[in-house]
């Protein structure tokens, strides 16, 4: 009854917020070729999080450029914009997450370092897909 009472809770909440940022990837590019972004806040990972396990088997490692997002493919690339400073960096999703308040995204402590996020503890961020460009580019 409890879970029950907490899926219905929670499904209120997203209700409220316009729903879930869904993200799959074949949803990353529109049919009229514009790019999947999404805006919001994003916060970074506690250090007392160091080398405990993440949704995709890995080891956190506060020093890798990676991040937590709710629905994203394990593996994806994104560029992440803190949209108070315009610094970015890129991203590969490895766990699942944020789980607190309206957040869109968590980034390693070296991510939040480099997005200069760390003296707010969450900012507001534009997070984009990446796509590498092939060697057949150059």
């Amino acid at each position: 009854m409890r879970h029950a009472a907490l899926c219905i809770a929670t499904l209120l909440l997203l209700s409220l917020n316009g729903g879930p940022a869904f993200a799959y990837a074949d949803h990353l590019q529109s049919q009229d070729g514009e790019q999947w972004t999404q805006v919001g806040k994003a916060s970074y990972y506690s250090s007392r999080l160091h080398g405990r396990r993440t949704a995709s088997g890995e080891p956190y490692d506060e020093t890798a450029l990676t991040a937590a997002h709710p629905t994203l493919p394990f593996g994806t690339l994104v560029k992440v914009t803190n949209l108070y400073n315009d610094r970015s960096v890129v991203l590969r999703i490895n766990d699942r997450g944020p789980f607190v308040g309206h957040r869109i995204i968590d980034v390693s402590q070296v991510a939040a370092q480099q997005l200069g996020m760390i003296r707010a503890g969450s900012v507001r961020v534009r997070v984009e897909h990446f796509e590498e460009e092939s060697d057949a580019d150059n």
